[in-house]
């Protein structure tokens, strides 16, 4: 199976399905930034979820409206709050992250969000320190332009 771009299309398909089902997330990573106008592309979709077997509950509802095929180790690992679960059966690639590294929290990372129309997005500065903790080269190469971006974001929209 070639691998395909993220696409706004796969932003906007999950934002309406997690909206219908009352989903508690953010947009995070590349994928995130790429929503707020990044210039840059990834290979799949990463949101950030709260430990909440609620929630999880919703994810799983609403992925199943999305085509996403769950076998019972993947859905007992949304269920349980797996720290990252990588969901490659569906429409597109989605990985769905309870605990990024370098955000101590959801709650404080959803305090700091940008809402970008329908987008529930975390904060630049969350997306970067997540990347950097990482430790990853090819997040760690990303890192300078990402605060560029930032600088150039925030110039543009000084209300945020």
């Amino acid at each position: 199976m070639p691998e395909s771009k993220f696409t706004p299309t796969q932003a906007d398909e999950l934002a309406t399905a997690f909206a219908q089902h009352g989903v508690d997330y953010l947009f995070i990573g590349k994928s995130g930034a790429i929503l707020l106008g990044y210039p840059d592309t990834t290979q799949d979709v990463d949101v950030f979820l709260p430990q909440s077997r609620e929630n999880a509950e919703r994810v799983l509802l609403a992925l199943a409206s999305l085509g996403f095929s769950l076998d019972a180790a993947t859905t007992m690992s949304v269920l349980v709050g797996s720290e990252i679960v990588l969901l490659k059966g569906g429409p597109f690639a989605l990985d769905l992250i309870h605990a990024p590294d370098g955000i101590e929290s959801f709650e404080g990372a959803k305090a700091r969000r940008i809402v970008a129309g329908k987008f529930p997005i975390a904060s630049l500065d969350d997306i970067i320190a997540s990347k950097r903790a990482t430790g990853r080269t090819k997040d760690l190469s990303d890192i300078g332009r990402l605060e560029q971006f930032k600088n150039e974001y925030l110039r543009e929209k000084p209300s945020r």
